[in-house]
């Protein structure tokens, strides 16, 4: 721990916004993963409007110093990312108590911001990207000084207000109000397209926040795996015909080991199961082999080969780690099917898609550096060879299915951007796409019962507080279990999926610690329904007020979730009404989480899918044993997950409908529009 001395110096730095004398370069910090550039292909004119557009954050006495600068950062990155502002502190998140702020909400968001950009946790921490390839906390690093200066300063009476990573200021608020209201990438509907995304990002008036990236929620890979187990786990029950909580011997495929994805290769393990993962990037790679997300690297096929059966044989988990392009791994288990020799069983593919020709797909035959110089210097041909690439993809994916792999899109925009490159990824047979998206075949009525991915993070930085809330959320669970398994009144086959999520989620809960998958803050992912969320929240909350929790708890999930996110190829892809292309509902919930006591909210255009495909929000919401904090806990969770549930059951979905009957009946205050079900003779006699 630092001394005192050492502590006010970082607590000096930390608040003290942009400095008085102009710093030292700090250089770029060689062996980590750093963004590829960015095609802008501004003009001249645009180029001195960038350029403006930043030295309006800098003193005008260093405006000719950084005028170079800053050009340069833009014709060698394609972003101006002011690195020389960068600190040359460590980035992570301290305990909260060591934050220097006047308001404790504003000290929780701080730690979260510095966990969003640690090293450990973020994909490309000196461009400010946290994962996704460009989902980004701010623009820049004079934004991250003056984001930490105002939340230093801030009271409990104001609030930051956030344009796409811009500071706009403080402005007066109440003690109930959001501490930070945040907007990533709104855009004139008419006006969201990638290539706007570009130019914008490049002049410095917009980002692409992802999801968690953006809003300051992200806790590592850890937030995608339990959703990620659960996926995989429910195509085993549903395509292999396994029962219980685990899969030894069976093998699932994929690609992406950077940011999010890298919970794939957890994942298998916590299954019991073998994963192969393939990684193009080396440093990315090899993070994930030093956290112990994977087990083993492997830098040969035939080195894949031999670990993958002697796991088999001895019917224990793996995780492989494959250097190398996931083509050529497809190819090769293609070779081996067409042979009758069978591996793969379970297969997806999470490389970010969403991005294709900005450094989220390597296409094959290339090496990685080889790679980043095309994408700069001819980004038509580079462009060429990810097309290419997926076609080769696309048809090695086919020969093994034709030998009994089950393969599932995982919401990265694979099958459109294979649909766009001409591979043959259309269904033969009918309309739509050869292969199911992994919301609607696994995860859709999950979501229609209101579970998502809830998350939590012990600002104490205690390991033992973190083991404190596991037992409570399973004390939780338990309870609503055995509350689930006595409710006779409740629909048969809607029941028994309730009782399964209990128990598939406390058996997740108890074997959480021992999986180790705290990546920076100590934080837990679980899914949970309005009720679980509610009831979890609220025993944190008490158990802070008795001291068994030793400081706040910052309570948040993933936008990918109930009510989070309108995204028709993903989360709402199984609404079946036609408004799977609006957004009302994630809009709604931003609006509705603000005014009922988050500590933070965030709605953001982009996400998993990409710019201009989906609108997501998300929240922050500070327990601190105090009486206001139960009551907001009590009012946002139930409206976070009622919101979406009810959007759902209105259209048609049946679990939807239960779940929504079941809340009604436990909150008089609640009632929601319930449509009548449409006899389809009434419709047939219309001869349409």
């Amino acid at each position: 721990m630092a001394s005192e001395i050492d502590l006010q110096t970082w607590q000096r730095a930390v608040a003290g916004g942009i400095p008085s004398e102009l710093p030292q370069h700090p250089g770029i910090t060689s062996g980590i993963p750093h963004a590829p550039k960015r095609n802008h292909q501004l003009q001249p004119a645009e180029k001195r409007l960038a350029l403006e557009n930043a030295l309006r954050y800098i003193p005008a006495m260093w405006h000719e110093t950084l005028a170079k600068e800053f050009l340069a950062e833009l014709e060698n990155d394609g972003h101006i990312y002011m690195r020389r502002f960068r600190p040359t502190y460590r980035m992570y998140a301290h305990p909260l108590e060591h934050y220097p702020c006047r308001c404790k909400q504003a000290g929780v968001i701080m730690l979260m911001i510095q966990n969003n950009l640690d090293p450990a946790v973020a994909q490309f921490p000196e461009e400010l990207v946290t994962y996704g390839g460009n989902g980004t906390v701010f623009q820049n690093w004079v934004q991250y000084l003056l984001v930490m200066h105002y939340l230093s300063e801030m009271t409990d009476h104001q609030t930051l207000v956030m344009y796409s990573g811009h500071p706009l200021g403080l402005f007066p608020s109440h003690p109930d109000a959001p501490r930070v209201c945040i907007t990533n990438g709104m855009m004139i509907p008419n006006y969201s397209s990638k290539t706007n995304y570009d130019r914008m990002y490049a002049l410095g008036v917009t980002q692409y926040g992802q999801m968690t990236a953006g809003s300051y929620a992200y806790i590592g890979p850890q937030g995608i795996v339990h959703g990620t187990t659960l996926t995989v786990l429910n195509a085993a029950r549903k395509y292999l015909g396994t029962q219980g909580p685990t899969i030894p011997g069976r093998v699932y495929l994929s690609a992406g080991l950077g940011g999010m994805s890298g919970a794939q290769a957890k994942a298998g393990t916590i299954l019991q199961g073998i994963s192969v993962i393939a990684e193009i990037n080396e440093a990315a790679l090899m993070k994930r082999h030093r956290q112990g997300w994977v087990t083993d690297v492997a830098r040969d096929l035939p080195t894949v080969d031999r670990l993958v059966r002697e796991a088999r044989a001895q019917q224990r988990s793996l995780s492989v780690g494959y250097l190398g392009n996931v083509v050529d791994l497809w190819e090769h288990y293609a070779q081996l099917a067409e042979r009758g020799e069978h591996v793969v069983d379970l297969a997806s593919d999470q490389t970010s898609l969403h991005n294709p020709y900005g450094g989220g797909y390597y296409p094959v035959g290339l090496s990685f550096d080889e790679a980043n110089r095309m994408m700069v210097e001819n980004p038509a041909l580079f462009k060429e060879k990810v097309q290419e690439s997926l076609r080769r993809q696309v048809r090695a994916i086919n020969t093994c299915c034709q030998h009994g792999v089950r393969f599932w899109d995982y919401g990265n925009a694979f099958l459109l951007e294979a649909s766009r490159a001409g591979a043959e990824i259309m269904n033969p047979t009918g309309s739509g796409f050869r292969y199911p998206t992994y919301f609607e075949e696994f995860m859709g009525d999950i979501f229609s019962m209101g579970f998502g991915p809830f998350r939590w993070v012990c600002t104490s930085g205690l390991e033992s507080d973190l083991l404190e809330t596991d037992r409570i959320a399973a004390e939780v669970l338990t309870s609503l279990m055995e509350e689930a398994r006595r409710a006779a009144h409740l629909e048969a086959d809607f029941r028994t999926r309730l009782i399964q999520q209990y128990q598939d989620n406390l058996h997740w809960i108890q074997q959480a610690h021992a999986n180790r998958m705290v990546v920076g803050s100590q934080a837990r992912i679980l899914y949970s329904d309005e009720r679980g969320r509610m009831a979890i929240g609220l025993a944190f909350n008490q158990a802070i007020k008795e001291g068994r929790l030793t400081a706040p708890v910052a309570l948040s999930r993933d936008h990918h979730d109930v009510s989070g996110t309108d995204s028709p190829y993903r989360e709402t892809s199984n609404i079946k009404d036609g408004s799977q292309f609006t957004a009302d509902m994630a809009v709604q919930t931003f609006l509705g989480n603000g005014f009922r006591g988050a500590t933070w909210v965030s709605l953001h255009n982009g996400g998993g899918v990409g710019w201009g495909e989906v609108m997501n929000g998300g929240f922050g919401l500070v327990v601190d044993g105090t009486d206001d904090a139960a009551r907001r806990a009590a009012a946002m969770l139930s409206w976070d997950v009622n919101n979406g549930v009810a959007r759902r059951a209105w259209s048609k979905n049946e679990c939807a409908r239960y779940a929504i009957a079941r809340a009604m009946d436990a909150d008089p205050n609640l009632r929601v529009t319930l449509g009548e079900k449409v006899a389809a003779n009434v419709l047939d006699a219309l001869h349409l």
